[in-house]
Protein backbone atom coordinates (compact mmCIF):
# COMPACT_ATOMS: atom_id res chain seq x y z
CA UNK A 1 0.00 0.00 0.00
CA UNK A 2 2.73 2.50 0.96
CA UNK A 3 4.75 1.78 -2.18
CA UNK A 4 1.67 2.03 -4.42
CA UNK A 5 0.81 5.45 -3.00
CA UNK A 6 4.36 6.78 -3.15
CA UNK A 7 5.15 5.61 -6.70
CA UNK A 8 2.01 7.31 -7.96
CA UNK A 9 3.57 10.67 -7.11
CA UNK A 10 7.26 9.71 -7.31
CA UNK A 11 7.63 7.30 -10.25
CA UNK A 12 11.42 7.49 -10.55
CA UNK A 13 12.43 5.65 -7.38
CA UNK A 14 15.38 3.26 -7.44
CA UNK A 15 14.87 -0.43 -6.69
CA UNK A 16 16.43 0.07 -3.26
CA UNK A 17 14.12 2.98 -2.46
CA UNK A 18 11.09 0.98 -3.56
CA UNK A 19 12.15 -1.87 -1.30
CA UNK A 20 12.63 0.47 1.66
CA UNK A 21 9.28 2.19 1.20
CA UNK A 22 7.58 -1.21 0.89
CA UNK A 23 9.09 -2.24 4.25
CA UNK A 24 7.68 0.78 6.10
CA UNK A 25 4.16 -0.60 6.51
CA UNK A 26 5.02 -3.94 8.15
CA UNK A 27 7.73 -2.29 10.27
CA UNK A 28 5.45 0.40 11.66
CA UNK A 29 2.57 -2.00 12.22
CA UNK A 30 4.89 -4.29 14.15
CA UNK A 31 6.43 -1.54 16.27
CA UNK A 32 3.13 0.24 16.85
CA UNK A 33 1.81 -2.89 18.53
CA UNK A 34 4.63 -2.57 21.08
CA UNK A 35 5.07 1.20 21.34
CA UNK A 36 2.22 3.45 20.27
CA UNK A 37 3.89 6.13 18.14
CA UNK A 38 1.02 6.44 15.65
CA UNK A 39 -2.57 6.58 16.87
CA UNK A 40 -4.47 3.30 16.53
CA UNK A 41 -7.11 4.93 14.33
CA UNK A 42 -4.46 6.44 12.05
CA UNK A 43 -2.08 3.53 11.51
CA UNK A 44 -4.30 2.27 8.66
CA UNK A 45 -3.63 5.53 6.82
CA UNK A 46 0.14 5.34 7.27
CA UNK A 47 0.82 5.78 3.55
CA UNK A 48 -1.10 9.03 3.04
CA UNK A 49 -1.15 10.63 6.48
CA UNK A 50 2.48 10.03 7.41
CA UNK A 51 4.74 8.83 4.58
CA UNK A 52 3.27 10.86 1.72
CA UNK A 53 2.72 13.87 3.97
CA UNK A 54 6.42 13.80 4.87
CA UNK A 55 7.36 13.68 1.19
CA UNK A 56 5.61 16.96 0.48
CA UNK A 57 9.03 18.36 1.39
CA UNK A 58 10.53 16.40 -1.52
CA UNK A 59 7.98 18.00 -3.85
CA UNK A 60 8.93 21.44 -2.59
CA UNK A 61 12.70 21.03 -2.95
CA UNK A 62 15.41 18.51 -3.80
CA UNK A 63 18.14 18.49 -1.17
CA UNK A 64 21.61 18.49 -2.70
CA UNK A 65 23.97 15.63 -1.78
CA UNK A 66 25.65 16.34 1.55
CA UNK A 67 22.81 18.47 2.90
CA UNK A 68 22.34 18.16 6.67
CA UNK A 69 18.73 18.09 7.90
CA UNK A 70 17.43 18.28 11.47
CA UNK A 71 14.02 16.71 12.15
CA UNK A 72 12.66 18.13 15.41
CA UNK A 73 9.98 16.26 17.38
CA UNK A 74 10.25 13.39 14.94
CA UNK A 75 7.88 11.12 16.87
CA UNK A 76 8.06 7.76 15.15
CA UNK A 77 10.31 9.14 12.42
CA UNK A 78 8.29 11.61 10.37
CA UNK A 79 9.19 13.38 8.22
CA UNK A 80 12.79 12.23 8.70
CA UNK A 81 12.59 8.53 7.78
CA UNK A 82 10.76 8.94 4.43
CA UNK A 83 13.07 11.85 3.54
CA UNK A 84 16.15 9.78 4.40
CA UNK A 85 14.95 7.09 2.01
CA UNK A 86 14.27 9.65 -0.68
CA UNK A 87 17.57 11.52 -0.22
CA UNK A 88 20.15 8.80 0.54
CA UNK A 89 23.10 11.15 -0.01
CA UNK A 90 21.94 13.61 2.66
CA UNK A 91 22.42 13.40 6.44
CA UNK A 92 19.42 13.37 8.77
CA UNK A 93 19.42 13.92 12.53
CA UNK A 94 16.09 12.95 14.09
CA UNK A 95 15.44 14.17 17.64
CA UNK A 96 12.62 13.71 20.10
CA UNK A 97 12.47 14.20 23.85
CA UNK A 98 10.60 10.90 24.36
CA UNK A 99 12.93 7.93 24.54
CA UNK A 100 10.47 5.23 23.44
CA UNK A 101 9.81 7.11 20.19
CA UNK A 102 13.51 7.32 19.45
CA UNK A 103 13.76 3.58 20.13
CA UNK A 104 11.27 3.00 17.30
CA UNK A 105 13.12 5.39 14.99
CA UNK A 106 16.43 3.64 15.63
CA UNK A 107 14.88 0.22 15.03
CA UNK A 108 13.22 1.29 11.77
CA UNK A 109 16.38 2.99 10.49
CA UNK A 110 18.42 -0.11 11.32
CA UNK A 111 15.93 -2.45 9.63
CA UNK A 112 16.05 -0.31 6.49
CA UNK A 113 19.87 0.03 6.60
CA UNK A 114 19.58 3.81 6.62
CA UNK A 115 23.18 4.75 7.35
CA UNK A 116 22.33 8.43 6.77
CA UNK A 117 20.08 8.62 9.87
CA UNK A 118 21.11 9.52 13.41
CA UNK A 119 18.37 9.38 16.06
CA UNK A 120 18.77 11.06 19.45
CA UNK A 121 16.67 11.52 22.53
CA UNK A 122 17.20 15.24 23.02
CA UNK A 123 15.73 18.68 22.67
CA UNK A 124 17.03 20.61 19.71
CA UNK A 125 18.38 23.34 22.00
CA UNK A 126 20.79 20.75 23.43
CA UNK A 127 22.40 19.96 20.07
CA UNK A 128 25.83 21.35 19.24
CA UNK A 129 25.74 20.79 15.50
CA UNK A 130 24.79 23.17 12.71
CA UNK A 131 22.34 22.17 10.02
CA UNK A 132 21.27 23.33 6.58
CA UNK A 133 17.56 22.69 7.15
CA UNK A 134 15.20 22.08 10.06
CA UNK A 135 12.02 20.17 9.28
CA UNK A 136 9.04 19.16 11.41
CA UNK A 137 5.35 18.34 11.47
CA UNK A 138 3.34 20.67 13.70
CA UNK A 139 5.16 20.12 16.99
CA UNK A 140 4.28 23.63 18.21
CA UNK A 141 3.36 27.04 16.84
CA UNK A 142 5.67 28.27 14.12
CA UNK A 143 7.16 31.19 16.05
CA UNK A 144 8.13 28.93 18.95
CA UNK A 145 9.64 26.40 16.58
CA UNK A 146 11.63 29.12 14.83
CA UNK A 147 13.03 30.20 18.20
CA UNK A 148 14.10 26.63 18.92
CA UNK A 149 16.03 26.05 15.70
CA UNK A 150 17.10 29.43 14.30
CA UNK A 151 20.57 29.38 15.84
CA UNK A 152 21.07 25.75 14.81
CA UNK A 153 20.77 26.67 11.13
CA UNK A 154 23.67 27.84 9.02
CA UNK A 155 22.85 30.36 6.28
CA UNK A 156 23.65 29.18 2.81
CA UNK A 157 22.45 28.93 -0.77
CA UNK A 158 24.31 25.98 -2.24
CA UNK A 159 21.14 24.70 -3.93
CA UNK A 160 18.00 26.04 -5.60
CA UNK A 161 16.23 26.49 -2.25
CA UNK A 162 18.43 28.27 0.32
CA UNK A 163 18.87 26.81 3.80
CA UNK A 164 16.06 27.31 6.26
CA UNK A 165 12.98 25.90 7.99
CA UNK A 166 10.45 23.66 6.23
CA UNK A 167 7.39 23.13 8.40
CA UNK A 168 4.29 21.01 7.79
CA UNK A 169 1.06 22.11 9.43
CA UNK A 170 -2.64 22.38 8.66
CA UNK A 171 -5.37 24.98 8.99
CA UNK A 172 -5.35 28.77 8.91
CA UNK A 173 -1.82 29.87 9.74
CA UNK A 174 -2.31 33.62 9.30
CA UNK A 175 -1.69 34.48 12.96
CA UNK A 176 1.29 32.14 13.26
CA UNK A 177 2.93 33.60 10.18
CA UNK A 178 2.40 37.11 11.51
CA UNK A 179 4.00 36.12 14.81
CA UNK A 180 7.01 34.68 12.98
CA UNK A 181 7.53 37.92 11.06
CA UNK A 182 7.70 39.84 14.33
CA UNK A 183 10.25 37.37 15.69
CA UNK A 184 12.65 37.47 12.73
CA UNK A 185 15.51 39.92 12.22
CA UNK A 186 14.60 42.84 9.97
CA UNK A 187 16.81 41.59 7.14
CA UNK A 188 15.26 38.11 7.12
CA UNK A 189 12.98 37.15 4.26
CA UNK A 190 9.32 36.49 5.15
CA UNK A 191 7.95 32.94 5.36
CA UNK A 192 6.35 31.39 2.28
CA UNK A 193 3.18 29.26 2.41
CA UNK A 194 2.34 26.46 -0.03
CA UNK A 195 -0.80 24.31 -0.25
CA UNK A 196 0.19 20.64 -0.23
CA UNK A 197 -2.97 19.89 -2.22
CA UNK A 198 -1.17 21.31 -5.27
CA UNK A 199 1.10 18.22 -5.19
CA UNK A 200 -1.20 15.51 -3.79
CA UNK A 201 -4.90 15.14 -4.60
CA UNK A 202 -5.91 13.07 -1.56
CA UNK A 203 -8.64 14.79 0.50
CA UNK A 204 -6.43 14.58 3.59
CA UNK A 205 -4.26 17.36 2.17
CA UNK A 206 -7.06 19.88 1.54
CA UNK A 207 -6.07 22.05 4.52
CA UNK A 208 -2.42 20.99 4.83
CA UNK A 209 0.31 23.57 4.30
CA UNK A 210 4.07 23.66 3.84
CA UNK A 211 5.78 26.69 5.31
CA UNK A 212 9.26 27.65 4.15
CA UNK A 213 11.36 30.17 6.01
CA UNK A 214 14.81 30.94 4.55
CA UNK A 215 17.65 31.35 7.02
Amino acid sequence: MVLTVITRYFPGLSARQQEQFAQLEPLYHEWNERINVISRKDIGALAEHHVLHSLAIAKFCRFAPGTSVLDVGTGGGFPGIPLAIFFPECRFTLVDSIGKKIKVVQAVAEALNLSNVTARQARCEQLNGRFDFAVSRAVTDLATFTGWVWQQLQPGATQAVPNGIIYLKGGDLTDELAAVRKFLPKQALPPEEYAISKWFDNDFFTTKKLIYLPR
